[in-house]
């Protein structure tokens, strides 16, 4: 009987459910951890551990998805694929799209006031 082989592939989209090889995209981009680190002001524990994909380490709420998008933009990587798969490996929700609310609204049906400074230039 033959054995069988299995070739090992790093995979770098997220179609087929396996989790990105952020390291390696990393790398490719001749980014070090402690580049991102100092470009967004996280730290390089919590950039290690998005890339480990250990997102309990990480601090939580939106905080976790806002170091998620930094790091993804820092290496060039699409956003929305790294915060999908943070939302299939913890089980959370990502939250409720809110484009094309009003920006004032406050969602209850009442609405803020927000004060608009103009500025008028001589002329």
């Amino acid at each position: 009987m033959a054995a069988r082989v299995h070739k090992k592939t790093p995979s770098m989209k997220l179609e087929h459910g396996g989790p990105p090889d952020l390291i390696t995209v990393r790398r490719k981009k001749g980014v070090s951890l402690q580049e991102i680190a100092e470009a967004t002001k996280i730290g390089v524990n919590y950039l290690r551990a998005i890339e480990e994909g250990e997102f309990t380490k990480l601090p939580g709420g939106i905080y976790s998805t806002s170091y998620i998008r930094q790091y993804a933009r820092a290496i060039d990587y699409n956003e929305s694929e790294l915060l999908e798969h943070y939302y299939r490996a913890t089980g959370l929700r990502p939250p409720e799209n809110t484009a094309g609310r009003d920006p004032d609204s406050r969602g209850d049906g009442s609405f803020t006031s927000v004060p608009r400074r103009v500025s008028r230039v001589p002329g």
